[in-house]
Formats: C-alpha cells, structure tokens, sequence
C-alpha cells in the first residue's frame, strides 16, 4: 500500500481509489509515510482528512434519525407483545428475543450500504424461515434441542447482521473484521447507556416515591422494557454517527484486558489442579469451563481486531499470543472431557454442539496462535492475524445453521 501511495502521491483520482479499496490499510500506510511527505500540499490536505476529530455531536440526517425513533418503537412494542397478546412468556422469549432487534440492525445496515436486492431477498428469507421454523418447534418441556435452536439462532441472527454490515463485498476481510470492532464498540456504548439509564430509573422512582406515588412496577413493565429494547439500536446508531465517542475506549479495554485475562486464566489452571476439581466427571463444571472458553475467546477475537485496525507494540502481541496459547489449552482440556464422556455416556444433543463448537474454536485459535508467532518471529503484517478471523466467521454461520435446524430433527426433538 506504501508504493502505491507513492507512486499515485499527485494524483488525487487514484488516491482516493486506494482509500475507498480498504481505508483502514490507506491511514495505517499513509501514516507511517506522512513524516517524508510533510511537506506535500496533498499529502498535508490527507492527513488532516483522515486525522480530523471533532468534539462536537452528529446526529446524522434527518431520515436516519427517524428511521431509528421508529425502530427503538417497534424494538419495544415488539418486546411487549406478550403483555399485548397474552402471550405465555416462557415460550415467546426464548424462541424470540433474537427477532426483537436484530432484524431491525439488519435492517439498518442494509439500507446504510444499498444492500444489493438478491442480497436483501437471502436475509429476509431467512429471517422469516427462521422466525417460522423456531415458532413451529414442539414445546417439548426440557428439550436439549429446543434450547441449543434458540441459542443458535441468536448467533445465525447476529451472523445475518455481519452479512447486511459488509454490504455488497461479502468477501471483503477486512469489513469483516469491522464489524467485529463494531460489535466491541457497540458493547462499550450499550454499557454506557445503561448506566445512564439506570441512573435515571434510580432517580425518578425515588422522586415518586417522595410524593407518593409507586410506579415501580409501570416503570419496569414499559419504560425498562422497551429502552433495553431500543438500547442497541439507539447504540449502534451513536456509534455510527460519532466513531469518535468510542473509538479511543475500545482499544484501552482491549489492551488492559488481555493481560489481565491471560493472568486469570493462568492461574485459574492452577487453581483447578490443586481443588481436585475435573470437567471429566462434574457437568456443572464442564458447563461453566466452555463458557470461561467462549467469553476468552471472544476477547481475543475483540483484541485482534483491534490490533489489525492500529500499529500495536511487540509486548502487545507476546500478550495476545500467549493468551491464546493458553486458551488452547483450556479448549483442548474441554474438548477432551467432552469426548471422555461420549465414550462413557453416549452421545446427546448437548455433548453434540459442545464438542462442534469447541472443534471450531480451537482451530481457529490455532489460526490466530500461528499468526500471531508469524508476527513476532517472521515480523509480518499483524493485519493478517485479523484475516485469519474474518476468514472464519462464516463457519460459525453455518454451525449455526446446523444446530438451529438440523439437530432437533436429528435427536427427535428430545
């Protein structure tokens, strides 16, 4: 990218080619180059573009601030229809609650990127066949399948957002890897948010109260309600507008997490061997390990994705190298206790999607773990960490799929 800004440094038409082809490698490049340039007009009038912050708030357009008051409505009438239907809760939710924002998100998206209509036609299709399928289960009480389908179905949901978020270059890695950074983003604005609203919530019961008046459970019914809501699509809509708000913040969690994990996960091993605790013969054990996994997994995924956007420092990357090095070996622990209990106990629908998912993931932290070693000892791009990433989201889609579909058909709805 350094040689190509080079060579097209005059002329503006070619530059901005580049810079539209893949914008976060345009700045890193440029960047790096603009200390020889300095004294370029051209070059000058790039760095102020691509290094311009305003503190100011942007509230985007008027249609797409309507279009997001409509959506946190629908988000949470969507999530009242139990109470407007007389709907049994237990059922509707956790068959539902994936449908009540991100179709809407989707939604978003695809209008923000001009989503192609054979590409808009695929997410609608399956939403419906999803929303249709997930409803039309049998409420079999305590089905393993059932549950693994509304879980997976949050992921195959979340999977469709990504597919709307890349717009019309699916193949493109590295708007792959910013949607992962939207979603760190978009976690960091939602907590945010909910401090504030529950700053607010605190406030106004208690004003209330002074006067006499209970409306804690009329407050909790609708207005907690529908605001958890519309919370992402309210988030999503602030990041967007101002990139800037949380921009900084991501990356600061990032880089003071990933030591911090990598110590308790350390010494969470240790601790493991001396308290004679195993996830060979303790299921609950074993439950709480594989999510230990996930949420460390996820770390990870969130820090590299960091690491591709910015330059980062050689002890960074040890950090994250290690860290998933040693979440390797916690996978392989937990793959391994669950083929042990396949051999000992048979094979359920539960073992079924742990032991795939736990194959996926540790390949892929393979990927990412070789990647990493590559950047320190061969000192390559650590962009191409991020791309062993992206490249694999899609296989988590399909797992999705998968266990949604057809493990409840497999195991006889059980």
């Amino acid at each position: 990218m350094e040689n190509e800004i080079l060579t097209h440094l005059n002329q503006p038409q070619q530059l901005e080619k580049l810079y539209r082809q893949n914008k976060s490698a345009f700045k890193k490049a440029f960047s790096a180059l603009y200390p020889e340039l300095s004294d370029n007009s051209l070059a000058q009038f790039w760095h102020e573009r691509l290094h311009y912050e305003t503190d100011e708030i942007y509230w985007g357009t008027r249609r797409d601030l309507q279009f997001v008051i409509i959506a946190a409505l629908v988000a949470g009438i969507l999530a009242k229809i139990p109470a407007i239907f007389s709907l049994d809760e237990e059922f509707f939710y956790p068959r539902n609650i994936g449908f009540i924002v991100f179709p809407l998100l989707t939604t978003y998206f695809a209008l923000k990127s001009h989503l192609e209509i054979r590409k808009t036609a695929l997410i609608i299709g399956v939403t419906v066949i999803s929303l249709i399928y997930i409803n039309f289960l049998p409420n079999v009480k305590n089905s393993d399948t059932l549950i693994l389908s509304c879980i997976h179905l949050i992921l195959l949901l979340w999977a469709m957002l990504g597919f709307a978020y890349v717009g019309n270059q699916p193949g493109n890695l590295q708007k792959r890897l910013s949607f992962l950074r939207y979603n760190g983003d978009l976690l960091v604005m939602c907590a945010l948010l909910l401090i504030s609203g529950g700053i607010l919530t605190g406030i106004t019961i208690n004003l209330f109260a002074i006067i006499g008046y209970k409306i804690e459970e009329i407050y909790f019914q609708y207005v907690v309600i529908m605001g958890l809501a519309a919370l992402p699509i309210v988030g999503t809509y602030i990041t967007q507008t101002n990139p800037q708000l949380v921009n900084k913040i991501s990356p600061v969690i990032a880089r003071l997490f990933s030591p911090l994990v990598l110590i308790t996960l350390v010494g969470y091993l240790v601790a493991i061997i001396t308290s004679g605790k195993d996830p060979y013969n303790d299921r609950e054990f074993l439950i709480i390990f594989n999510a230990l996994l996930v949420g460390v997994m996820a770390i990870i995924l969130f820090s590299v994705a960091e690491s591709a956007k910015n330059s980062q420092r050689q002890t960074e990357i040890i950090i994250l190298f290690l860290l998933s090095v040693v979440t390797v070996i916690v996978n392989g622990i937990a793959l391994s206790a669950i083929l042990f209990r396949i051999s000992e106990w048979g094979i359920t629908p539960n073992r079924a999607a742990v032991m795939g998912s736990n194959i996926l993931i540790l390949i892929n932290l393979l990927l990412v773990a070789i990647k990493l070693w590559q950047v320190i000892i061969r000192k390559k791009d650590v962009s191409e960490v991020g791309k062993s990433i992206a490249f694999f989201l899609p296989v988590y889609a399909c797992w999705a799929i998968i266990v949604t579909f057809i493990f409840p058909v497999i195991f006889g709805f059980k």
